[in-house]
């Protein structure tokens, strides 16, 4: 297959473009994501507002938090892990009136917190580590999540000879694990849609992104892969994949 020589460049620029936070607007347009039928974000800002100390579990860069700003409680605390993350997170939160604090996130190690320091723990796409969150919660205090499934775009993923490494992060999973912690579980709700690329470089500043996906994703090593996926498009086809996540409630029962 001839190619331009200059589209194969794009798509190395693409790889060495940079990515902090977790800021995709550098693929607005070109990464079309369907979007669940519920807001993250709505139902966050009602249990902020009901709040006194409210903790956020992988705030990345604090994009979303900001956003939630008008509704805090007097402690806002975010915790992240990656460390260019914790100093992006830092910077923009403590100018809020916020504090972050460097943390695991993974359901291993526990949180750096004291027992029942938060009526509210919110985590948008970080690991779940249900017994230190059932740890950290006050009686009465609610769990919310929205997560990524674990069987996200395992369409896209199999075009690269990868699969998902953790497949088992479902509600069917974490449910019996919440309720197990002596959690009540409230509400479940599961999703699947679809992830849309207008071009091959999109696709490839998304991998790189995320890179856990396809772990040593480069244009060189894949780069047949990507022709074969620009043949698609030049077929007039689209780049489209299987989108899934889901978002869990949960509450502590209160002090009798």
């Amino acid at each position: 297959m001839n190619l331009p020589a200059e589209l194969i460049a794009a798509w190395c620029a693409e790889e060495r473009a940079p990515f902090s936070g977790w800021d995709f607007s550098h693929l607005a347009g070109r990464m079309i994501e369907e979007q669940p039928p519920w807001s993250y974000i709505a139902r966050a800002r009602e249990l902020l507002r009901e709040a006194k100390a409210a903790l956020d579990i992988g705030t990345g860069g604090g994009e979303r938090l900001l956003e939630m700003r008008p509704d805090w409680p007097r402690l806002m605390v975010a915790a992240e892990e990656y460390p260019p993350n914790v100093l992006i997170s830092a910077r923009r939160l403590a100018a809020e009136g916020g504090h972050v604090v460097a943390a695991p996130a993974n359901e291993v190690e526990p949180l750096p917190f004291v027992d029942e320091a938060f009526d509210c723990v919110l985590n948008r796409h970080s690991a779940i580590h249900v017994p230190e969150i059932a740890r950290v919660l006050t009686p009465g205090g609610v769990f919310f999540t929205q997560q990524v499934h674990g069987l996200w775009a395992e369409d896209l993923l199999a075009e690269f000879g990868a699969r998902a490494q953790w497949p088992d992060a479902t509600p069917q999973r974490y449910v019996p694990a919440l309720e197990a912690a002596g959690l009540e579980v409230t509400h479940v709700q599961e999703w699947r849609g679809r992830l849309r690329f207008t071009d091959v470089g999109a696709l490839v500043y998304y991998l790189k992104a995320v890179s856990w996906s396809v772990v040593g994703f480069s244009v060189d090593a894949h780069l047949q892969t990507l022709l074969r996926l620009q043949s698609r498009l030049d077929r007039g086809e689209e780049l489209a994949f299987t989108a899934r996540s889901y978002i869990m409630e949960a509450a502590k029962p209160a002090a009798l």
